[in-house]
């Protein structure tokens, strides 16, 4: 088994923090993606959509998607759950991981992938107008998601969970996206210094 992984890009390290907070170590292959590599033979033959990570198992099997590879650890190794227990809290769970995806992580993704000189090669065609509408969006989630967190420790409930780590990562993506958190988002603010404490929030 190996994980091939694009450092500090979003959803490999989505990756990496919740095998960290398994416990679970998976050999990984470092691929620069700044230089393209993830364009290259390595990755586009397991991967025809050229995106990282990819996870290979020892039958040749390949697992793409974030979300997909950590459910398959999730029923590996189910302890400690992150994605729920039981049919509610796994519903809601996959409830508050969809609200952060499209309206958090999915909105910071487009305003940096439309916006940053960066991504101009990557992004074809890079439509800046985009790319700005898409930052009130993501202000807009935050001050909803901030009403909900005064009433609880974490994004699904009592436990922290995978919509945790994808909120965790939406936020610490906002800063090369160019979108300052809201100060007057408090509940929001303690969520995240929270998250950021973990030990796996350096995975």
């Amino acid at each position: 088994m190996k994980l091939f992984d694009g450092g500090r890009a979003p959803n490999p390290r989505r990756v990496r923090v919740f095998l960290a907070e398994k416990g679970i170590k998976v050999p990984l292959v470092p691929v620069d993606m700044g230089a393209m590599e993830h364009k290259k033979e390595a990755v586009a033959t397991r991967n025809p959509l050229q995106r990282l990570p990819v996870l290979e198992l020892d039958d040749g099997t390949i697992l793409t998607e974030s979300v997909a590879i950590c459910r398959y650890f999730e029923e590996l190794h189910p302890e400690p759950a992150l994605f729920g227990t039981g049919a509610l809290g796994k519903a809601v769970v996959e409830m508050w991981q969809r609200r952060i995806e499209f309206n958090l992580f999915g909105a910071v993704a487009y305003a940096f992938r439309h916006i940053h000189p960066a991504m101009k090669e990557w992004e074809v065609p890079q439509v800046p107008e985009w790319g700005e509408a898409n930052k009130p969006k993501a202000l807009e989630f935050l001050r909803i998601f901030d009403t909900e967190l005064a009433g609880r420790e974490f994004a699904a409930g009592d436990a922290y969970s995978i919509a945790d780590i994808t909120g965790m990562i939406a936020i610490d993506f906002m800063k090369p996206a160019r979108i300052a958190l809201p100060e007057d988002c408090a509940n929001v603010q303690r969520w995240y210094k929270s998250l950021s404490s973990r030990p796996s929030a350096t995975a």
